[in-house]
């Protein structure tokens, strides 16, 4: 399977873990609810971990555990659902992740940009996605106004005016 990151297509080798599932040999991604429960056993595991999000999910339980993760997936289990928007937003600005930080489940072509603005680099296309659509829609817009997790100066204050 291939994944959308830091704007090229890659494939992708993480395998998402359901919560009664072993952890096996490779990188893998657990709950947070998992890894809560099991983080000792799961930190020992001997390969790359990272951890799956949802908008339930209290960031401030795990915040000490950030840097250890190689990935944080946020999951959207519905398109409306804009949770994850926040997550992110919170993660790169509030907890200073610098890692891979991916969108996975229901979002759709005309949010992968904002998404990026708020910090996610990574996108796991879901079923009957384009992933070249869906890079394509990264570079749709040339300006961006607000300051964002992306851009740290608005617009207004990278240009004067000339009078």
């Amino acid at each position: 399977m291939q994944v959308i990151r830091d704007g090229h297509l890659v494939a992708d080798h993480w395998q998402h873990l359901d919560d009664d599932s072993p952890a096996g040999a490779g990188p893998c991604t657990v709950s947070c609810r998992r890894w809560l429960a099991e983080r000792g056993a799961l930190a020992d595991h001997g390969s790359a971990i990272g951890i799956r999000l949802t908008g339930d999910d209290d960031i401030a339980a795990i915040a000490a555990d950030l840097a250890g993760f190689a990935l944080v997936v946020i999951e959207f289990p519905a398109m409306a659902d804009g949770r994850g928007f926040s997550l992110a937003r919170l993660l790169r600005d509030r907890y200073g992740y610098r890692g891979e930080l991916r969108a996975r489940g229901l979002f759709i072509r005309d949010q992968v940009f904002f998404l990026s603005r708020v910090g996610v680099n990574a996108f796991e296309c879901g079923v009957g996605s384009d992933p070249e659509e869906l890079l394509a829609a990264l570079g749709e817009f040339s300006v961006k106004y607000q300051a964002s997790a992306d851009e740290a100066q608005p617009i207004y204050r990278k240009h004067s005016r000339s009078a």
